[in-house]
């Protein structure tokens, strides 16, 4: 099994570089990249979406950078103990209508002992904006 670094348990630096690790490949809005720091059974819940497993992670990013364009995502250390990792964030994107919007949540990370996100549970909710409101 190969192993994504930094391991659980997780202190304040190990947290930090794995939050930015996860907005790094997220930005990057590739799916494949994205789903490697998953595990081959991961469990997700986003809004009301229920994922299981990598490739189904990729399927969705890939519709979900289809829709949301130009996306741009920051996230923050919320918390951590042991394997687990709380984080907030937001990201703002355009519809195909050229309509802009930032979505805001937390998002709940459970780590394997190699270091794959075995559970995310994210809640999202958006924000119409204008264009000028960008903040990212």
């Amino acid at each position: 099994m190969k192993k994504k670094h930094p391991l659980p348990p997780f202190n304040e630096e190990t947290a930090l570089e794995k939050v930015q690790m996860a907005e790094d490949a997220w930005n990057s809005r590739d799916p494949l990249k994205v789903s490697m720091a998953y595990s081959v059974d991961t469990e997700w819940r986003n809004r009301i979406d229920f994922i299981k497993g990598r490739e189904e992670v990729q399927a969705f990013l890939a519709n979900k950078w289809k829709k949301e364009l130009d996306y741009k995502l920051k996230k923050e250390l919320w918390g951590f103990r042991g394997n687990r990792i709380a984080v907030r964030f937001e990201y703002e994107y355009r519809n195909k209508q050229g309509e802009w919007f930032r979505a805001y949540g937390n998002e709940n990370w459970q780590f394997d002992e190699n270091g794959l996100m075995e559970k995310r549970f994210a809640s999202i909710n958006d924000l119409p904006i204008k264009e000028s409101d960008r903040k990212l």
